[in-house]
C-alpha cells in the first residue's frame, strides 16, 4: 500500500459520521413519514461533516449521485446517517450516507435510504486545491 493509500484509509476511519434524529411531527409530510428533503438536508449535513473531517479544508458540495429511498420513515421513529468517505481524488472526494430507521419501542433497524455525494475543496478564490496536500494523486 503506498502512503497515499495508507493516509486515505487512516483518514476515512477517523471521519466516518455518526448522527442520530428523531422524526417528529415538523419533519414530516402528509403521509405521516419523514419528509424527502429534510432527508436530504440531513444526509448533506452528515456528508460534509465526514469530508470536512477527512481533509480539515473549505468544501462545497457538488453533486448528489443516485438518492435511493428503499423504506419510508415513519414518524416517531429514530434514524441513524452514517456517512463514510468512500472515494478521493485530487481536489474531490465522495462520501455514502446510509440512513437507517429503527422504532423507539423494538429492536431491530433497517437501511432506509442510501446515496452519495460528491465535495471539492477550495481556496479563498473559490479555487479548487488538493485534498490531501503532500500526497500526489
Amino acid at each position: 500500500m503506498t502512503p497515499r493509500e495508507q493516509e486515505i484509509q487512516r483518514r476515512s476511519e477517523l471521519s466516518e459520521t455518526r448522527v442520530t434524529k428523531a422524526v417528529f411531527p415538523p419533519t414530516t409530510n402528509h403521509h405521516n413519514t419523514l419528509f424527502g428533503g429534510t432527508a436530504l438536508a440531513w444526509m448533506d449535513e452528515v456528508s460534509f461533516i465526514a469530508a470536512t473531517r477527512f481533509c480539515r479544508l473549505p468544501l462545497v458540495t457538488v453533486s448528489t449521485d443516485r438518492i435511493d429511498f428503499n423504506h419510508p420513515i415513519a414518524a416517531g421513529s429514530i434514524v441513524e446517517l452514517i456517512g463514510r468517505v468512500v472515494k478521493v481524488g485530487n481536489t474531490s472526494l465522495k462520501v455514502e450516507v446510509q440512513v437507517f430507521v429503527e422504532s423507539m419501542h423494538s429492536d431491530g433497524r433497517e437501511k432506509a435510504i442510501h446515496g452519495v455525494f460528491s465535495f471539492v475543496a477550495i481556496d479563498a478564490d473559490k479555487r479548487p486545491v488538493p485534498v490531501l496536500p503532500g500526497f500526489p494523486a
